[in-house]
């Protein structure tokens, strides 16, 4: 496993190092970063690692600032000293936290838990994270490469994002659809939750372009869009009742 600290005390960094390799000594320090810029520039320039430890304070700003710049893509477990604030809104988003000094234990149960995670639960923990960024700013646009052109489009235009065999599209509200070339998870990272919504492993759809709901065999819904989709939208049973709360601005 490869972790990169982002911590800018160098005592805390070091002893978060020596009960890292204390807990498995196969563990790779990938890097030490200690502020908003470093880490920003960091992640844009080396392999994602397998997690990030960071400190909530840094030299030159909040860690949650780091969200206004780059889609983090890796699991995030935040260390603090006691901040009342902090930990009343990990608590309340269930983001873990780990509390200085930090505890040998503890940091192994949580290198336990994310071990066992799966890609859509590590993309759901992230977009709970980027959501409690004071200030959070979501994309209005995207840039479609198209040819030798890049086109600008309003999200306001876009019915759904679609993905098969690793290739997603974006399909816009006049029926034209474009090649794009991020997962649906890196996308979902840069979209307003209250906007859209990952309706299943094949689409993320827009809430102003549901068009029909019809409750279908075993409870599942049946999505119909204002444009025509390449297969059918199915929201499983256990995903409905959080869907119909998303569909009237109710969560």
């Amino acid at each position: 496993m490869k972790v990169l600290i982002v911590e800018d005390e160098t005592v805390a960094y070091e002893s978060l190092a020596d009960i890292l390799l204390e807990i498995d000594p196969d563990i790779e320090i990938a890097g030490n970063t200690e502020g908003v810029s470093q880490t920003v520039k960091w992640l844009q320039n080396n392999p994602l690692p397998d997690l990030i430890l960071m400190d909530i304070h840094l030299s030159d700003g909040s860690a949650f600032s780091i969200f206004d710049y780059i889609n983090v893509e890796t699991p995030i477990i935040f260390t603090t000293a006691y901040d009342e604030y902090a930990i009343d809104a990990f608590k309340v988003n269930s983001v873990d936290y780990l509390l200085k000094p930090i505890k040998s234990e503890e940091l192994e149960r949580a290198l336990e838990k994310f071990g066992k995670w799966t890609r859509t639960e590590i993309s759901q923990y992230l977009s709970r994270i980027t959501q409690m960024a004071p200030g959070q700013k979501y994309r209005d646009k995207l840039l479609i490469p198209h040819k030798d052109q890049y086109l600008p489009v309003s999200l306001t235009n876009i019915s759904c994002f679609y993905n098969t065999d690793k290739n997603t599209r974006v399909f816009l509200k006049d029926g034209s659809n474009y090649a794009y070339s991020k997962s649906l998870d890196q996308i979902m990272l840069s979209l307003n939750p209250a906007d859209f919504i990952r309706a299943n492993k094949q689409f993320i759809i827009a809430r102003d372009s549901v068009k029909k709901i019809t409750i279908w065999i075993d409870r599942r819904l049946l999505i119909i869009l204002d444009v025509e989709t390449p297969e059918r939208i199915y929201i499983s049973k256990n995903k409905a009742s959080e869907f119909k709360a998303w569909i009237v601005n109710d969560i």
